[in-house]
């Protein structure tokens, strides 16, 4: 397990390097993404949290070559969470500062009933990160165009505002359709789309992995991304020699349809609503945070402590306890045998079905 976390994280951060030595403008780590572990627990099936990492690396002031030269530093880093669960990890990370903006599209439950219980539009960060977290609670059954056009419409005005040097970009592949642990009806290309929007950017840019848990569709999904982050084209079908071709079936193509017959619960009332609140709630933020190259002042200081009650408040009393995990919710196709992996494709999710997480 040891060296599984090395192998991810040490990726990430090398990646990270690549972006700062300006070696690249676009690094990927499909291994990586692991966006719930937390700086004390393992949490989600993250053990560490490479994400967080290779954003502190970005953000390091003092990054040099090996010829001593300085490399390129990112005052502001831009970290965009499209998994179907909340990058809670990232978030709390940096919770307290404006040199990185956590912004998470993501499924949400009232009272923690969908893992893991965090991002709602009250967690907005908390002194000097205040109104530089931003989350996009979702409900299930969003559709390709509900969300790419929320998503546009969102992450526009973020880029707008915060002007980032860098991005991070996880792209979880669990929010696509027909995903054993989660509820969206995105299909592949709609997926990509989000990709492609934040690559046009032309902003240097990681993308990381993440969830997914239908094997065959995350291969999919993060073999056409890569074909838009490299500007390759990619076929329809598959290649027939490839080793796993048979786990394809029965289409064999790079985009099965992905829809299940889960109605979307976000009617466009409550995309207007939830969209008009994230943009008044960027209006205000005063432009885009300067940061200079020194030690903190001593007001600067002061400001920092007097946000630790704040910060314990957060993460005691503002999101629900689930660091115990005692619920987990299921689906009616979740966690059954391989050789039935496609039997309950198209059944609906029982939102009362729960089982005890040990």
């Amino acid at each position: 397990m040891y060296d599984f976390c090395q192998i991810y994280a040490g990726a990430s951060v090398a990646a990270a390097l690549r972006l700062t030595s300006e070696d690249t403008d676009i690094c990927i780590n499909w291994s990586g993404g692991l966006h719930h572990a937390k700086h004390n627990e393992a949490s989600g099936f993250c053990f560490v949290n490479d994400i967080v990492l290779a954003i502190q690396q970005l953000l390091s002031q003092y990054n040099t070559r090996s010829n001593n030269h300085f490399s390129r530093v990112f005052p502001r880093v831009l970290y965009i969470d499209i998994d179907i669960h909340h990058g809670d990890g990232v978030q709390e990370a940096f919770y307290e500062t404006d040199r990185c903006m956590t912004v998470s599209f993501h499924k949400y439950k009232e009272n923690g009933k969908y893992f893991p219980g965090t991002g709602g539009l009250g967690e907005i960060g908390v002194g000097l990160g205040k109104r530089f977290c931003l989350n996009v609670p979702l409900k299930d059954g969003m559709d390709d165009e509900s969300y790419v056009a929320l998503f546009k419409d969102i992450i526009t005005d973020v880029k707008d505002r915060y002007q980032p040097n860098a991005v991070v970009l996880q792209s979880g592949a669990d929010s696509l359709g027909k995903d054993k642990l989660g509820g969206f009806n995105l299909s592949i290309k709609a997926h990509g789309e989000c990709v492609r929007f934040v690559k046009n950017w032309q902003i240097p840019l990681l993308v990381l992995g993440g969830g997914g848990y239908k094997i065959e569709n995350v291969a999919r999904c993060w073999a056409y991304e890569t074909s838009i982050l490299v500007d390759t084209e990619v076929p329809e079908s598959l290649p027939k020699h490839a080793q796993f071709y048979n786990f394809f079936g029965p289409d064999y193509s790079l985009h099965p349809p992905l829809v299940r017959r889960i109605e979307n619960q976000n009617t466009k009332a409550d995309l207007q609503k939830l969209s008009q609140h994230i943009h008044e709630r960027l209006r205000l933020l005063d432009g885009a945070p300067s940061v200079q190259l020194h030690e903190f002042s001593k007001d600067l200081q002061e400001l920092w402590e007097e946000s630790e009650e704040e910060m314990r408040d957060y993460q005691e009393d503002a999101i629900p306890d689930v660091r115990p995990r005692r619920r987990l919710m299921l689906g009616g196709n979740e966690f059954y045998d391989r050789g039935s992996d496609h039997e309950n494709d198209d059944q609906l999710v029982d939102e009362d079905q729960t089982m005890d997480y040990v």
